[in-house]
């Protein structure tokens, strides 16, 4: 139990840093590149985070564990929008400022309606994934469109606002924190996973909580970190873009890999609570006026994960 608690606190330590660094460089590549903060954020910072989900999913498949997959890459988004933006929320509240954001967060709703016609048979097989993958490359496309629209967006003030870096700077913190924030979410994962074990807890609550909680970790630090320093679109944009990942990405893997028969709770409970939670953030950025997730809507967020989890408990007790 040592070892595992040493891992812990270790990969907690190097996940602030490397995603306080992370952040500075994706600014800083977003300013020299001439793309928006918003942008990167939903390009390299979050799909660059999802990277321990994409690994534990491919894991999980390839050892027959296809509930964990699919579990993870929901239980990860689930704990985006409920942990990462609730916690990130009453922090610093974040205006929705960027119009193209306001397009990317419909877009996300579309991709998890699709995901839930593609397990609703509660089978995810190769052409379910090829599908996933499919609606991905739309979304790369449409952010590229999306982006043409973004010279006259509100964002552009909050661009004058990121320090000059020198390119190669720039880069060398991105790439240098995204190796950090990996490597030290897998500590903290495989710490937190041993002492989940160690106490007896199933292999699917650990892929819907522990597991899918830390490896949102990277997420959760990059958010608060761009929400301190003001750049509140990228904590959002961070979010969306990850889940976005996670669901056309994540959770394709095991499809590829290998035919995955789905339990029916975790259609009903898991994909259902995802739904939820994004349907709820959808109405509070485009429904809302002024669009915002103030503090008082954080702590509904994270209310709301709270209740998930303690559903996960009374069902597994």
């Amino acid at each position: 139990m040592l070892y595992p608690i040493i891992a812990l606190l270790i990969g907690f330590i190097v996940l602030v840093w490397s995603a306080d660094r992370f952040v500075i460089g994706a600014a800083g590549t977003a300013k020299n590149a001439g793309m928006s903060p918003m942008l990167i954020g939903l390009t390299v910072v979050s799909f660059g985070t999802s990277a321990p989900e994409i690994l534990v999913s491919i894991m999980a498949a390839t050892t027959g564990a296809g509930d964990l997959a699919v579990g993870n890459a929901l239980g990860s988004n689930i704990a985006n929008i409920g942990l990462v933006l609730g916690i990130t929320a009453l922090i610093a509240p974040l205006p929705v400022r960027s119009k193209v954001l306001r397009q990317e967060i419909p877009l996300l709703l579309v991709i998890t309606l699709l995901a839930g016609g593609v397990l609703y048979d509660l089978y995810l097989g190769q052409l379910d994934a090829i599908i996933l993958c499919l609606s991905l490359a739309g979304c790369l496309y449409l952010f590229t469109r999306f982006q043409r629209n973004a010279e006259s967006d509100e964002l552009s003030e909050e661009e004058e606002e990121i320090p000059e870096l020198p390119i190669g700077r720039a880069i060398f913190w991105l790439i240098t924190g995204l190796i950090l924030l990996a490597a030290s979410s897998r500590l903290l994962v495989w710490g937190a996973t041993e002492i989940a074990l160690s106490l007896g807890v199933s292999d699917l609550v650990i892929g819907l909580t522990i597991v899918a909680i830390g490896t949102s970790l990277p997420e959760l630090a990059a958010s608060v970190a761009s929400a301190l320093k003001g750049h509140t679109d990228i904590a959002l944009g961070n979010v969306v873009g990850s889940n976005i990942f996670n669901i056309a990405a994540v959770m394709a893997v095991p499809g590829l890999l290998a035919p995955i028969a789905l339990d029916s709770v975790v259609f009903w409970r898991d994909y259902g609570m995802t739904l939820g939670l994004t349907l709820l953030l959808t109405a509070l950025v485009l429904y809302q006026r002024p669009p915002k997730i103030s503090r008082f809507e954080g702590g509904l967020l994270l209310a709301a994960y709270a209740g998930y989890l303690a559903l996960l408990y009374n069902m597994n007790s």
